[in-house]
């Protein structure tokens, strides 16, 4: 689907960016792949990995700074959005910055999209939008329902928007495995709570989930990837066995499970064979052959979280992952 058409990456020097760019130029062999970020180091660093490859450029900008989307989305054909605040901590103490990147920067590309021609957006979300409880949660929401609602803007023949959603991502640079290697040694793990428990997605997944819906999409839909779930004690005994697990209480604005689909999304979701797909109930999109395809309604009482997740991931499973990417956990 990409082969010869150029592709924009916004906060593209993050997690996402840096396994997206060179899986989808092995996989699709595009045209161009534009990287936009504000930061430069990050640039800098992420440039050598493709130095002398034409097919890679970089384009320092903001997702704030409206006029300069409209600069980088000339004669791009595909964008995913990936920028954000995403610290939790860092948005409930600084909650005018997180709307400004996370709400209103989703304004600008929605908008730079439409008015410049580009074909797809596919916008990265978490698990915290779903029933969210913090901040970050609720500005991707809001970010979510206006891609969704981005559609009808764009009228019936124009910019297509989706969602992907999905949870934890595995060795991501500030997730939860690189920090509990990061004290490891020091014999004694903080636990927030014995109980808590998370998904569990790896960044190589995360990619192909976004292919997916490049492919797949209509325009609306949210994509939920079915992944594993993992009790945080069995992530710390696996990072740092033998140590001392200390309970220090959940955080402002943190769950003790995740959740990607709530009750009140049940009615509107339907089940594939890898992910789940939620529809919009604006436009009476959630009843379209085109969007539904051949997925299976599921029942009316549906949720997803991850303590209620049938799919749990062995700790034997996740050593073995650590052990085959332990050199680039918590680089990027």
């Amino acid at each position: 689907m990409f082969k010869n058409s150029t592709i924009l990456v916004t906060g593209g020097t993050g997690s996402f960016g840096n396994a997206f760019v060179p899986m989808t130029l092995e996989r699709y062999s595009p045209k161009k792949i534009i990287v936009l970020s504000r930061d430069e180091m990050k640039q800098w660093d992420m440039a050598k990995r493709f130095d002398g490859d034409p097919r890679v450029r970089f384009f320092i900008g903001d997702v704030r700074d409206r006029e300069r989307l409209y600069r980088a989305f000339d004669g791009v054909d595909y964008v995913v959005h990936a920028a954000a605040t995403k610290i939790v901590p860092t948005a409930e103490y600084n909650p005018f910055e997180c709307i400004k990147t996370n709400v209103n920067g989703a304004m600008n590309v929605i908008d730079a999209a439409i008015d410049k021609g580009v074909k797809r957006v596919v916008a990265l979300s978490t698990d915290k939008a779903s029933s969210p409880i913090n901040l970050y949660g609720a500005s991707k929401l809001a970010s979510d329902k206006l891609f969704v609602a981005g559609n009808a803007y764009s009228g019936e023949h124009g910019t297509a928007f989706s969602v992907v959603r999905y949870g934890n991502v595995m060795g991501s640079r500030g997730s939860v495995i690189p920090f509990f290697m990061s004290i490891k040694d020091s014999g004694v793990v903080p636990i927030t709570d014995q109980r808590m428990t998370r998904f569990m997605i790896s960044l190589e997944q995360g990619v192909e989930l976004v292919w997916h819906a490049f492919e797949d999409m209509i325009g609306g839909e949210t994509y939920v990837k079915k992944i594993p779930s993992m009790k945080v004690t069995d992530i710390a005994n696996v990072v740092a066995p033998g140590a001392r697990l200390e309970i220090v209480g959940i955080r402002p604005g943190e769950k003790l499970h995740e959740q990607m689909i709530g009750l009140e999304d049940g009615p509107y979701t339907y089940e594939y064979d890898e992910h789940y797909k939620i529809l919009p109930a604006i436009n009476r999109w959630c009843n379209d052959p085109a969007r539904i395809k051949d997925g299976r309604k599921v029942r009316e009482d549906f949720f997803y979280t991850s303590d209620q997740n049938p799919h749990w991931m062995e700790t034997s499973e996740l050593a073995n992952w650590i052990e085959r990417n332990r050199e680039k956990i918590g680089a990027i």
